[in-house]
């Protein structure tokens, strides 16, 4: 794989996580819950006072985040563009720290973990290190 296709990766892991995180912010707005099947904690955590931001619920900012990491995987890709890499990077380091913080509300706090946001948050993780894997590579020589 050369190093510009991590950017279809990147768009493609961000797209997942945009599907979760619609998912979320859909039955939040709806005033449902998450379907989490046999697993437990996913309603006590939706119904949390960590599930909005300022009146905003936190799945939505997840993602505003994933479509803007997703466009710049693409703009890695077809343009070649360092720069949205780089941006893709930092973008991705703030998400790991963001749902690192959740993670430990859902753990520690609310004492319940919701299998959306454990997976949205494994792609965030994952964006991030197919960035990090991309931006340690040599920059190609136009």
């Amino acid at each position: 794989m050369t190093v510009r296709r991590s950017g279809l990766a990147i768009a493609a892991t961000a797209l997942v996580g945009l599907a979760i995180a619609i998912y979320l912010t859909a039955t939040k707005l709806t005033g449902g819950l998450p379907v989490c099947g046999p697993v437990q904690g996913c309603e006590e955590v939706a119904l949390s006072e960590y599930s909005s931001i300022f009146g905003i619920p936190t799945a939505a900012l997840g993602a505003g985040f994933s479509a803007v990491l997703a466009g710049l995987g693409l703009a890695w890709w077809r343009r070649g563009d360092r720069r949205a890499l780089l941006v893709a990077y930092g973008l991705g380091l703030f998400g790991i720290l963001f749902v690192g913080y959740l993670t430990y509300l859902e753990l520690f706090v609310i004492h319940a973990v919701c299998v959306w946001c454990a997976a949205y948050a494994v792609t965030v993780v994952v964006g991030w290190l197919i960035a990090a894997a991309a931006m340690r590579a040599p920059p190609a020589i136009s």
